[in-house]
């Protein structure tokens, strides 16, 4: 027997830990942690002496209501909600105003190079292509981002994430996945890349993966602007002025939380497959709650989050704008490439309830998603460069009376932009977090797989009940 032992290598012993492991449950790690925070309590117990009665002190009061499994949910999607409203209103008239600056700037450039005699497709590319592209990028992601990211570091800093870590926990753990992913999907909603990188918070490589692969399924301020779009247009007109913009901000809700159960049904499919394995044991122990530090607010969501991002939209952000201009003002037989190209992808469009124009827009979109809307304006009205039209009405026309959208269109379009391929910048970031590039590879389609097979089982079943 004693030779037999010792013959065991160490890998023999670690298969055997593994196979012992399995048969023990799933919470034989929980209840590790749960005897020995009992077997600490009944020392403490033994060992401390109060004069009165113990009373809850205001950490743990709070902590009643927040981690409350009847209120701690619904609170946390109230701040949720909360968030998305003061970003989605509060960036309006910031973009707006960084908006013009920059097209101004545009305006007057164009201005000097026509003086200067510079032929018009190089000032074309340069201004109306590259500089337009990265201009549309700036002034729609920055504000955002500069909201919400402080706010998000505000409750970072006070301690509620780690509450809504343990409030979801239980979830993500059905789904194979770790806690700490809750937290990943939060940063998602401001940029997904931002989302990818705060994975590095999971010590599990293969939790961490699939908090990686699915972290696009949040939809991030990049596509708030889509999203919005559908749901003023066409959710919003379905109901009475006074409630039009409750029901457009319930669409987008409703959208995130589709969002949020898609991550949870993909990570199960993961970890029940190509990431097979246990999830990890996840003991946290709530911080106190505390006072934010302002400077370390401005310095991880302004520096080290805000332009940190924005560095690398502006990177990929700037051929896409290349690619625009030169889709749209080479022609051939008449037509454009972009119309082209449109028309060869419409056959597709149509088939998951879509056309050809909203897939090259996406085609085009990949660096950046904030450009998806303006490319298909520019298509629709003909147009050599990206452009917007001045309310929702003027939107609401062409889309509808010109190009014949339906409510399944909007549907559909709400369901890619929610599952589609991730944008460039989280593509490039999955790479520098993996340096894999089949993950990588899995990051990129996986979701645009999703996205498609979703979509056409929705145009099909829509189409064979006859509900348009």
């Amino acid at each position: 027997m004693s030779d037999r032992v010792h013959t065991l290598t160490p890998q023999d012993v670690l298969v055997r830990a593994d196979a012992l492991q399995r048969k023990l449950g799933g919470r034989f790690r929980d209840k590790i942690v749960e005897s020995l925070y009992d077997e600490a309590e009944r020392i403490a117990r033994r060992a401390v002496h109060t004069r009165t009665d113990r009373h809850w002190d205001l950490d743990q009061r709070i902590d009643r209501l927040v981690t409350s499994p009847i209120f701690g949910m619904p609170l946390m999607l109230f701040i949720l909600a909360v968030i998305f409203w003061v970003t989605i209103a509060g960036a309006n008239y910031p973009s707006e105003l960084l908006a013009t600056g920059l097209f101004w700037f545009e305006a007057r450039a164009v201005e000097l190079f026509n003086a200067w005699g510079i032929p018009w497709w190089i000032t074309g590319f340069l201004w109306h292509g590259v500089y337009r592209g990265l201009a549309w990028v700036v002034s729609v992601m920055l504000p955002p981002m500069a909201i919400f990211f402080p706010m998000f570091t505000i409750l970072e800093d006070l301690g509620y994430l780690p509450r809504v870590a343990f409030n979801l926990d239980w979830l993500f753990k059905k789904a194979g996945a770790h806690g700490k992913q809750a937290l990943t999907m939060a940063m998602g909603f401001g940029c997904n890349a931002a989302g990818v990188i705060a994975t590095r918070t999971i010590d599990s490589p293969r939790e961490r993966l699939i908090a990686i692969l699915t972290n696009n399924f949040v939809p991030c301020n990049g596509r708030f602007p889509t999203l919005i779009m559908l749901a003023t247009i066409f959710v919003a007109a379905a109901f009475p002025p006074a409630l039009a913009s409750l029901a457009a901000a319930g669409a987008v809700v409703a959208v995130v939380l589709l969002g949020a159960l898609f991550t949870l049904l993909v990570s199960w499919g993961l970890s029940r497959t190509i990431l097979k394995g246990e999830a990890s044991a996840f003991t946290l122990e709530l911080p106190p709650y505390r006072r934010p530090s302002v400077m370390r607010i401005l310095y991880t969501s302004l520096i080290d989050r805000t332009l940190f991002v924005l560095w690398r939209a502006i990177i990929v952000a700037i051929p896409a704008g290349a690619v625009i201009w030169i889709l749209a003002n080479i022609s051939v037989g008449g037509a454009s490439l972009a119309q082209h190209t449109a028309d060869f992808l419409n056959p597709l469009g149509v088939a998951i309830g879509l056309d050809g124009v909203i897939l090259l827009a996406y085609v085009i979109a990949i660096p950046a998603n904030e450009i998806v809307v303006p490319t298909i304006l520019m298509m629709y009205l003909g147009t050599g460069m990206m452009i917007e039209l001045e309310g929702f009405e003027q939107i609401r026309a062409l889309l509808v009376d010109q190009h014949g959208w339906t409510l399944l269109t909007a549907v559909n379009l709400m369901l890619f932009s929610l599952l589609h391929n991730p944008c460039g910048t989280t593509i490039w970031t999955i790479w520098k977090e993996t340096r894999s590039r089949k993950w990588t590879l899995v990051g990129a389609l996986m979701p645009l797989g999703i996205g498609f097979l979703v979509t056409f089982l929705t145009a099909t079943a829509v189409r064979a009940f006859g509900w348009i």
